[in-house]
C-alpha cells in the first residue's frame, strides 16, 4: 500500500469522464488498497480514482464511525439507476480546498456496480450514504460539488483559488 497524491481543483482530470474498469486483477486490488490508505489518511469518507489522477470508474467509500471497525466499500463502474426525493446538506471535498457548501442530492438511490472481483452489485442507499455515493460518482463523470452550487458562489470560490495558487507560486 502507498499513499497517493490527491489532486485538487483546477487539475484537468477532475473535469473529465473516467474510463470503465475492465481488468479486475492484482493491479486493481493494489490500486484499491492505495486509494483506501489515501482516503483514511486524508481523512475522508470517499475517494474516486480521478482524485488521484487515475481515469478509472472506481471509488472507495467508508462512512463507518471513526471509533468503529472500518467497512470499506469498493464500487467499480457504478451507475445510479434511479433516485428519489431530495435532501440538502453541506458537502466538502478532498479535491476542493478550503470550501464547503450546501448541495441538493437525491435522498434515496438505487445503484448498479461491480465489486473488486468484477461481480455485479445492486443495492439501495439512503441519507448520508446516498450522498457520499452521489458525490463520488460525480467525480467519475467530471463533476465537482462546486458545479452543483450557484454560479455566484462558484465564481467566488474560483477567485479564491486563483489567489491561493498565485500566492503558492510566489513562494
Amino acid at each position: 500500500m502507498a499513499l497517493r497524491e490527491i489532486v485538487t481543483y483546477p487539475f484537468p482530470i477532475l473535469k473529465t469522464t473516467a474510463k470503465p474498469v475492465t481488468d479486475f486483477g492484482e493491479d486493481l486490488a493494489k490500486l484499491v488498497a492505495d486509494m483506501a490508505e489515501t482516503m483514511y489518511d486524508a481523512p475522508g469518507v470517499g475517494l474516486a480514482a480521478p482524485q488521484i489522477n487515475i481515469p478509472l470508474q472506481l471509488c472507495v467509500i467508508d462512512i463507518s464511525p471513526k471509533d468503529a471497525p472500518r467497512e470499506l466499500i469498493v464500487l467499480a463502474n457504478p451507475k445510479i439507476i434511479k433516485g428519489e426525493g431530495q435532501e440538502i446538506d453541506e458537502e466538502g471535498c478532498l479535491s476542493v480546498r478550503e470550501y464547503c457548501s450546501n448541495v441538493v442530492r437525491f435522498a434515496k438511490i438505487w445503484v448498479e456496480a461491480q465489486d473488486i472481483n468484477g461481480q455485479p452489485l445492486r443495492f439501495e442507499a439512503e441519507g448520508y450514504y446516498a450522498r457520499v455515493i452521489q458525490h463520488e460518482l460525480d467525480h467519475l463523470n467530471g463533476t465537482l460539488f462546486i458545479d452543483r452550487i450557484s454560479s455566484l458562489k462558484r465564481t467566488l470560490y474560483k477567485k479564491k483559488i486563483k489567489k491561493m495558487i498565485r500566492a503558492e507560486e510566489g513562494k
